[in-house]
C-alpha cells in the first residue's frame, strides 16, 4: 500500500510503459525527434497535450525539447490540469507530498503548496487527484529535461480565471518557476473539421483572448487564467507543434486535437 503522503501513478501502463526502461527510452526518443516550428531560449509558460503517448509524446516533445538547456536551472513547475474524473469547484492542491512515476519520485513544493492553500478558489483534496491522467502523463518529459525540480499540481475545475491568474502571480517567481498547462484541444470530431476548430482556438491563444470554452480546449479554465496571466507579464505565445490523433495514431472520424505552445517573455516589448 502505498504511503497517503505519496500519489502512486494511476495509468503506467496504459498512457505509457510501467517499465522504467522502455518508458526512459519511449520519452528520449520522442525528444531527441521533436522538431519544434521554432527555437524559444526560455519558455515561461508551456501548454502541452496529455493522450496516451502514442497520439500525443511526439507532440508534447516539441513543448518539452528546448527545456534541457535549462536543465539545472529550473526548480519549480507549476503544473495545472482539467480534471476528468471527479468534478472540483475551484482549484484542487493534492495533499500528497510526492508524486510517483516510473522514473522515481517528484516532489511537491512544500513552500508553494503553503502559500497556494491561502489563495482564493484553492481547496486540498487528493480526490481528484488520484486517477487523473494529465498532470501524471506531464512529469516523465519534465524527469528527462530537469534535474532537481518540485512541482505544483493543481486540478482545476470550475474556477474563476481570474482566481487561476491569481495563483500563477501569486507564485511567478523568475526564471527556476516554469509554469506548465496540459491540456489537449478539440474533442472526437472528423479530421477537417477538428482542423478548423483547433486553428481557430490557437488564434485566440495568440491574441491571449482568455474566454476559451471546455469545447475548445479540456485545459480551457487553467488556460484562459494562464492567458490572463500573459497579458499582465507581456508574454508571447509561440505555436511548436498542432496536430491531432488522426496524424498520429489514430483514425480520422473522431480525433482529438494537440498543441505545444510555449509562452516566452518578449524582449523588444520590455524595452518600450
Amino acid at each position: 500500500m502505498a504511503h497517503a503522503s505519496q500519489r502512486p501513478p494511476a495509468v503506467a501502463g496504459l498512457f505509457y510503459p510501467a517499465d522504467p526502461n522502455s518508458l526512459h527510452a519511449q520519452v528520449a526518443g520522442f525528444l531527441s525527434a521533436a522538431l519544434p516550428a521554432e527555437h524559444i531560449d526560455a519558455p515561461k509558460a508551456l501548454i502541452a497535450p496529455h493522450a496516451g503517448y502514442i497520439y500525443s509524446g511526439a507532440v508534447a516533445a516539441c513543448a518539452y525539447a528546448g527545456l534541457a538547456q535549462r536543465r539545472d536551472l529550473v526548480r519549480r513547475v507549476l503544473l495545472l490540469c482539467p480534471t476528468h474524473r471527479v468534478s472540483v469547484r475551484g482549484m484542487a492542491l493534492p495533499a500528497a507530498q510526492s508524486f510517483i512515476t516510473p522514473l522515481g519520485a517528484v516532489p511537491v513544493d512544500r513552500e508553494a503548496w503553503l502559500q497556494a492553500r491561502e489563495l482564493p478558489g484553492v481547496i486540498v483534496d487528493d480526490r481528484p487527484h488520484a486517477e487523473e491522467h494529465a498532470i501524471e502523463v506531464q512529469l516523465p518529459f519534465l524527469q528527462s529535461t530537469l534535474d532537481h525540480f518540485a512541482i505544483l499540481p493543481v486540478a482545476v475545475g470550475h474556477a474563476d480565471p481570474l482566481d487561476v491568474a491569481g495563483l500563477l502571480e501569486a507564485l511567478w517567481g523568475g526564471p527556476e518557476t516554469l509554469i506548465v498547462i496540459s491540456s489537449d484541444l478539440s474533442h472526437y470530431q472528423p479530421y477537417r473539421q477538428a482542423q478548423w476548430r483547433d486553428k481557430a482556438t490557437i488564434a485566440q491563444i495568440r491574441q491571449l483572448d482568455a474566454s476559451l470554452s471546455p469545447d475548445q480546449a479540456c485545459g480551457a479554465g487553467a488556460i484562459n487564467g494562464l492567458l490572463l496571466a500573459a497579458q499582465r507579464h507581456r508574454l508571447t505565445p509561440h505555436v511548436l507543434d498542432l496536430r491531432n490523433s488522426g496524424d498520429t495514431a489514430g483514425d480520422r472520424e473522431r480525433v482529438v486535437g494537440y498543441a505545444s505552445i510555449a509562452f516566452s517573455e518578449d524582449l523588444d516589448r520590455a524595452h518600450h
